[in-house]
């Protein structure tokens, strides 16, 4: 029996154009030159003790003749993300079912401060697992286990949904029931036909 569902954050819940794309059209910033510059930031930015995020990408804009203060830099970014309302409802519905609700996503300081201003993390939510404060990186699939260390829960009482195939097919490693997220019906069906 389900005890538990765990989701990856942005991509399920939070829904945003990408970021490559956005600068791309507002800026003239090929994709091919954001996403390696994307990639090296993320990796430090994602890991506890990385200090302030801005750090990293201030050098980056103005190489790239982009001025922008640490406050219209983050609002440009999260401002253009939206919450998906189903997922939150749907959330909502598997807590008053007595299931665990949890978050786990590779994720930054200054972003997952923004998202804890979200009330409906707070209510629908038991617990987010945001890598910047536990260390583990997904893939990694100590991300899953100290989820399931916590919470006194075995890998075959765990359903997992992430936007990308590596970190389902990790937590499938561990014997978590693990999806690829296609759209909230998918998922939704996928959930209560396991409950």
């Amino acid at each position: 029996m389900i005890k538990a569902v765990i989701f990856d954050l942005n991509g399920i819940f939070i829904q945003a154009p990408l970021l490559s794309d956005r600068f791309n059209k507002d800026f003239g910033i090929t994709i091919g030159d954001f996403l390696p510059k994307l990639k090296e930031i993320m990796n430090k930015t994602r890991q506890p003790n990385a200090g302030g995020s801005f750090q990293y990408w201030k050098p980056v804009l103005d190489e790239w003749d982009i001025h922008m203060t640490e406050e219209e830099f983050w609002g440009y970014w999260f401002g253009a993300e939206t919450v998906s309302n189903d997922m939150v409802n749907f959330a909502k519905e598997l807590k008053g079912k007595g299931i665990k609700v949890f978050i786990l996503s590779n994720n930054f300081k200054e972003r997952a401060e923004y998202y804890g201003h979200y009330p409906w993390i707070n209510e629908v939510i038991d617990k987010a697992y945001f890598s910047w404060q536990t260390g583990y990186v997904k893939p990694d699939p100590k991300a899953w286990e100290l989820i399931l260390e916590e919470n006194n829960l075995e890998s075959k009482e765990c359903m997992y949904f992430d936007d990308q195939e590596k970190n389902v097919e990790a937590a499938k490693s561990i014997g978590i029931t693990a999806h690829i997220f296609t759209n909230d019906q998918d998922l939704i069906q996928k959930v209560n036909s396991n409950l």
